[in-house]
């Protein structure tokens, strides 16, 4: 029996909240949480958290977006109830696969592709030469050429083409290195509307020239600007009033650092390792195979403590041919060769790379796929692309909730993480240490 403590659930996962409260030996908090006809969440904490320790558990499977508002709200409710703490528990934390800096499929971060820079000219990506015996410390000026004496030849201008100003950029001298005496043979000619900076300046926003806007090209090294779901998401909980974080298995690690207050990111590998341990036939012959390259540090992580043989699915997207062992755009790292292969990932939601690596798997003459997975979102025809796949079992745990799922699907098993989550909220309503509970090598 754990006193001062009060845990209320959303409307996510309340089964995981009545084993979580169970294996506490708590009462489930009384609350309201419903909506208005319009669509608007209504809530109401209807027991007293007047100086109580609050832990609200709210997944991000399903509706995130609806969710994701009412753990906000609730947070909200519970410190204006004059709550002492709240801390929010998300066994699958909301936009967890969106980080600050987007990818695109080739894995660089987006950006304009550079394009063809004549030599010597200066990009975001030059490097300066290395010095050696023999090569000028600063390319494009000779030994005998005064420094000085160059830059009094300039003149200032706003990067427009005029004059010699190749050697101030907006009034600021240059310091990459490159020579200040250096003439375009090809000025460009100045743009219509244009002015210099001795009467106004301009930027390519001046409502002045809306003309110019149109044309303008972002140079190399450009980033395009995209929206930052991680931090907004952090700061959101953070702004309704939340004092500590709590999730399993976090997609991208770096959320922590999005966070201003205590963040904890549980493992679900004990789960994991110890199914393989009492499940999965002779284990120590079997092969941990990551489907990405993204989650080959969490599968290494388990075949090294178990002992047991790595191999590695790689995508490779760039237009090759097809070969014995590429499927598609997939390729086989490792020999798989009748042996048992345990495929481990973090979140499976369409069931698409999962399948697939599945049927390269088989193609290679594996004898039996297992699938062990922390989140099961399971979306659109997920289940049943799983039942289609060459996967033999497919392991989650109820981080979201599976009973339908696991209805319509035979080859699906279901790991219960409330143990976890019980432990985690009776170790930090005391004031334990959290890191314990995985130290298990």
């Amino acid at each position: 029996m754990v006193r001062n403590i009060v845990i209320l659930g959303g409307n996510s996962h309340p089964t995981l909240t009545e084993h979580i409260c169970n294996i506490l030996g708590l009462p489930v908090g009384n609350r309201t949480l419903s909506k208005f006809a319009v669509g608007e969440t209504r809530c109401e904490i209807k027991d007293s958290v007047r100086g109580k320790d609050v832990f609200i558990i709210q997944s991000g499977g399903g509706s995130v977006n609806d969710h994701l508002m009412e753990l906000c709200i609730m947070i909200s409710a519970c410190k204006i109830g004059s709550a002492k703490r709240v801390t929010a528990v998300l066994p699958l934390f909301p936009y967890s696969r969106q980080p600050d800096l987007p990818y695109n499929k080739v894995g660089a971060p987006l950006s304009k592709p550079p394009c063809e820079v004549p030599q010597g000219k200066y990009t975001f990506e030059s490097v300066p030469a290395t010095p050696g015996p023999g090569i000028d410390k600063t390319p494009g000026l000779n030994n005998d050429t005064d420094l000085s004496r160059a830059l009094n030849r300039t003149t200032i201008t706003n990067g427009n083409g005029h004059g010699h100003g190749h050697g101030l950029v907006n009034g600021a001298a240059r310091s990459n290195g490159e020579s200040s005496t250096t003439v375009d043979p090809n000025p460009a000619p100045p743009r219509p509307g244009l002015t210099t900076m001795h009467t106004q300046s301009f930027t390519t926003h001046d409502l002045q020239n809306p003309a110019l806007i149109n044309t303008f090209q972002a140079k190399p090294g450009y980033k395009r600007w995209v929206a930052q779901a991680g931090t907004l998401v952090a700061d959101l909980l953070t702004c309704a009033g939340a004092d500590h974080v709590v999730a399993l298995d976090l997609h991208d690690p770096q959320y922590q650092g999005f966070f201003d207050i205590p963040m904890d990111n549980l493992y679900g590998r004990p789960l994991l390792q110890r199914y393989i341990q009492q499940n999965v036939p002779d284990f120590k012959d079997a092969v941990i195979v990551s489907p990405d390259a993204g989650g080959a540090k969490r599968a290494t992580a388990i075949a090294d403590s178990l002992g047991m043989e790595f191999a590695l699915i790689h995508k490779e997207r760039r237009p090759t041919r097809i070969t014995d062992r590429q499927n598609a755009t997939m390729m086989l790292v490792g020999n798989v060769a009748n042996r048992v292969c345990i495929l481990i990932d973090d979140l499976v939601d369409t069931a698409n790379t999962i399948t697939r690596a599945a049927k390269l798997l088989r193609k290679e003459r594996a004898t039996t796929v297992y699938a062990l997975i922390t989140h099961g979102v399971f979306s659109g025809d997920a289940i049943q692309r799983i039942n289609l796949s060459a996967i033999n079992k497919i392991v989650v745990t109820n981080s979201v909730p599976q009973d339908e799922h696991r209805r319509v699907c035979p080859k699906l098993d279901v790991l219960d993480i409330s143990p976890i989550f019980a432990e985690a909220i009776r170790r930090i309503h005391h004031g334990e240490s959290i890191s314990v509970l995985f130290q298990y090598d």
